[in-house]
């Protein structure tokens, strides 16, 4: 896209919304739902001993980064990606 000034304007990405622990999240759509956790500021999950998890390998090899997103157990956020109105419960 070109501007009034003749320069090229950079297109942004849409912006979609999901719920995280009940919190609207604004993520750019594309991103995996571990993106919009992170943004949110949550904790993935926690360990039996109470310390909080995050996303490690970004594959879905390590599974700390699972959550239940949209009802479902134990999905694997790194890789899924984000969906307006999407519920995640992290932690």
């Amino acid at each position: 896209m070109i501007t009034s000034n003749g320069e090229t304007a950079k297109a942004r990405p849409q912006e979609l919304r999901v719920l995280v622990n009940g919190i609207s999240v604004s993520v750019p759509a594309g991103a995996s739902v571990a993106a919009a956790i992170m943004r949110s500021g949550m904790p993935f999950r926690r360990s039996v001993s109470g310390e909080p998890r995050s996303a490690l390998c970004a594959m879905g090899i390590c599974e700390e980064c699972r959550a239940t997103v949209n009802g479902v157990p134990h999905v694997r956020t790194c890789q899924r990606f984000v969906a307006a109105g999407m519920e995640i419960v992290a932690g």
